[in-house]
């Protein structure tokens, strides 16, 4: 069997998959357009984020048995067309929950006790105690919506302080030792600290809005370490300004690329990025911390991504 690998991942992978007996070809750099010219001489193909992966792709792919998407979501792939077609769709969230895990709960300290803004200021020359003074993540509520593979990492993380974890899922009966599961009202009522640990689909985009921001019983905390497009950037900027939200720790954007590599767009008419009203208020608000979709970004997690991927091909092929 042939794969082709389309974006540059651990070397384990292709060593791996070589020593199964699979031909490994690469090529990180055509376009579209020109991969989908040969597609049809590969039985799979490994990818991360570099392009969508749509029914005329698909269609070229007529040789094609499995897609390996090294990493959580498979948002970028027509799985519907792609289930139609018997084609195995093969992701690894199990690659990189640690590390999400852990970033989210980073993040929620460094808000809690204001580590950018006091580093910024002590670099500056500024020695302010009292306006630093921090909050402490004991006697809180965390709110979870999405109990996956990452929401169980973060829950499981928070199990070394005395807070209430509760989750909300469109999956039932998934209530365990370090969660809660409840409704979506209840998480309003009694959260001070919403996480969102959601893939991207209809039903997450754009999600969190004014109008669920405003049903939140106490002004609370945000943390995003799953999709940009759940956040509707400017009502969360309305709600920073107005206090409903105390703070953000926002790992990935609304504005990111669907290659997940770059933000935004380069105006057609100038060299000029065109940088929206709301990020540019994000970038000056000391009470949020940005990372370029990292979360799960870690040199444990490469490793980890690119040996679940290994596994399951040959589980499923070997």
């Amino acid at each position: 069997m042939k794969i082709l690998h389309l974006d540059t991942n651990h070397p384990l992978l292709m060593k791996q998959l070589g020593e199964l007996g699979f031909t490994n070809d690469e090529d990180y750099t055509s376009s579209k357009e020109e991969i989908k010219a040969k597609i049809h001489l590969y039985d799979g193909f490994i990818i991360r984020s570099r392009f969508s992966i749509d029914r005329l792709f698909l269609d070229k792919a007529t040789n094609l048995k499995f897609v390996g998407r090294v990493g959580a979501g498979l948002e970028n792939i027509d799985c519907d067309y792609a289930a139609s077609k018997n084609i195995e769709l093969i992701a690894a969230p199990e690659g990189n929950r640690n590390a999400v895990g852990e970033h989210s709960l980073g993040m929620l300290l460094s808000l809690f006790n204001k580590l950018n803004k006091a580093d910024n200021e002590v670099r500056n020359g500024k020695w302010m105690r009292e306006e630093n003074r921090g909050i402490e993540l004991d006697g809180k509520t965390v709110g979870l919506i999405g109990y996956g593979n990452m929401g169980k990492s973060f829950a499981k993380k928070l199990r070394g302080f005395d807070v209430d974890v509760l989750c909300y899922d469109i999956k039932p009966n998934i209530s365990d030792e370090n969660c809660k599961q409840v409704s979506l009202s209840e998480i309003q009522e009694k959260a001070d600290v919403l996480s969102l640990h959601t893939p991207q689909t209809e039903l997450t985009k754009n999600m969190i809005n004014t109008t669920f921001i405003n049903g939140f019983k106490k002004n609370f905390w945000l943390i995003n370490t799953a999709r940009g497009s759940s956040v509707v950037t400017k009502d969360l900027v309305n709600a920073l300004k107005s206090g409903k939200i105390l703070g953000a720790g926002l790992d990935v954007l609304e504005y990111e690329k669907s290659s997940f590599e770059n933000l935004f767009k380069k105006d057609v008419t100038s060299s000029a990025v065109e940088m929206p009203k709301a990020f540019k208020y994000l970038i000056r608000s000391k009470n949020v911390i940005l990372s370029p979709h990292i979360a799960g970004w870690t040199v444990e997690s490469n490793q980890k991504l690119a040996q679940t991927i290994v596994d399951k091909i040959k589980v499923k092929f070997c």
